[in-house]
């Protein structure tokens, strides 16, 4: 596949890195030259200079025969026009755009983008997936991911193992045995920094962050079980009311018995904040200080959110948070040089907002019969889930009997509906949906079992 990815920021180059180790044919377009000497030094793609948006540009970045255009650089009008420019002068079949402002995505002006007026196959607002992410993780306190499969009827929950967990040193295959009828599968391991999927003679050892694919119903006994459950925030703290900070506030405003204050040192932005949010105490001040920071509860809060978009404001003003008695503060951090600072200042959380984009644009990227994608571990290892076609090698065979390499491990099978346990006699059936983790050597053969062409990855 041809891919023109316009922006070589963070998200353009962990797109770029993704697409280009499958095979694909990848160029990214950029007018910062010190950028694309950077990525195609790092990366096996071709590096253009220049405007996104021009069709010159485009035309020397092959969009003629281009297959897709994914415009993700800083400026939402810049991605729009790309995908305008590549629709009518170059008859680019799939158009992504990535788009911040919320001003554009009001359901109001949902025909700004048919095919008749701006034609865009996909938008991308990072910071709607970013505030989705942030209010599971609220709606699942004692875990430190929860991603949805299989339209929520499945949970992908990250647990960090302690000393108290009951199931330590245990095989993991002896797990399900020991709690009948939990519905919540192993499929994967971070030890020391290296995600793998662990076989069922592999225990889990004190510091592991291991991955469940758990039904949403049974989440709440699982993180009872490991000992990571908590009750839930009732008294939240946001730090900056941007495009994410005010999407979780305006969230949270509907949920019953959630007191939320932000603060906001931008004036302009306070006011547009007290305007919409009807619920929510704003405040004007600088988090950096800690008298602001009292004023606004933090001392009680039960949970600080550092959602500005700066770095070092997310990281210090959530340092200070705990220092001024919040049990838990939660850091939005960009640059992956410093989201590795966590566990040394004493912050319970940080959030990649790269990773969440990336997941969201490779959700629609991998066509044919992948539904859904959630990158672990900077790529290392992805939750995928796939549609079985009646050519698969799965179809009509029992778990047990079918072929599948090591660094994959199923962890539900969706049939009509009803969500199966992966037990070893289940039978696999045209039509069902299967949620399972993959390492990154692994991705081929997720291809091969799902039948679906090399020219969709």
């Amino acid at each position: 596949m041809k891919v023109i990815i316009c922006g070589a920021g963070r998200v353009g180059q962990g797109i770029a890195m993704r697409l280009s180790t499958e095979n694909n044919m990848v160029t990214i377009v950029d007018v910062s030259p010190d950028l694309i000497r950077k990525i195609t030094t790092e990366l096996d793609v071709r590096g253009i200079v220049g405007h996104g948006a021009h069709p010159d540009v485009l035309k020397r970045a092959g969009a003629a025969d281009a297959d897709m255009i994914i415009a993700v650089t800083y400026s939402d009008e810049v991605n729009m026009v790309a995908c305008q420019v590549a629709h009518s002068l170059f008859s680019v079949p799939t158009k992504f755009a990535r788009v911040r402002a919320q001003n554009y995505l009001r359901d109001e002006w949902n025909d700004l983008y048919s095919r008749k007026n701006m034609p865009i196959d996909v938008i991308i607002s990072p910071e709607i997936e970013i505030g989705k992410a942030i209010l599971r993780r609220l709606n699942t306190p004692g875990a430190f991911a929860v991603v949805p499969f299989a339209d929520g009827r499945v949970q992908l929950i990250g647990v960090s193992i302690d000393e108290d967990c009951p199931i330590i040193n245990v095989p993991i295959g002896q797990i399900p045995d020991l709690f009948t009828g939990l519905h919540a599968v192993i499929v994967g391991v971070n030890r020391d920094g290296v995600i793998f999927a662990p076989t069922q003679d592999d225990p889990l050892n004190i510091g592991d962050k291991a991955y469940f694919l758990v039904r949403r119903e049974h989440s709440g006994r699982l993180l009872e079980i490991v000992g990571t459950h908590k009750e839930k925030a009732r008294h939240i703290v946001i730090i900056g009311a941007g495009n994410v900070g005010a999407y979780v506030a305006r969230e949270l405003e509907s949920v019953a018995g959630v007191r939320t204050r932000v603060i906001e040192i931008n004036q302009e932005r306070a006011e547009i904040a007290a305007e919409n949010l009807k619920k929510t105490v704003i405040l004007n001040g600088d988090a950096m200080n800690a008298e602001v920071q009292r004023e606004a509860g933090v001392a009680n809060a039960e949970m600080v959110l550092c959602l500005t978009d700066d770095d070092k404001i997310n990281i210090l003003s959530g340092v200070l948070a705990k220092k001024l008695g919040a049990k838990k503060a939660a850091s939005l951090v960009n640059d992956v040089s410093m989201q590795d600072l966590k566990s040394g200042l004493n912050i319970d959380a940080v959030i990649d907002p790269r990773a969440t984009t990336v997941s969201s644009i490779l959700r629609h990227v991998r066509r044919g019969r992948i539904l859904d994608v959630f990158t672990i571990q900077k790529g290392s290892a992805e939750v995928i889930e796939g549609e079985v076609l009646e050519t698969s090698p799965m179809a009509g065979k029992m778990l047990s009997d079918i072929d599948l390499i090591s660094g994959i491990v199923i962890g539900a099978v969706i049939h009509q509906g009803n969500v199966l346990y992966p037990d070893p006699t289940l039978v696999i059936k045209p039509s069902d949906r299967v949620v399972l983790l993959a390492e990154k050597e692994a991705f081929k053969h997720v291809e091969h079992l799902f039948r679906v062409s090399t020219d969709y990855f």
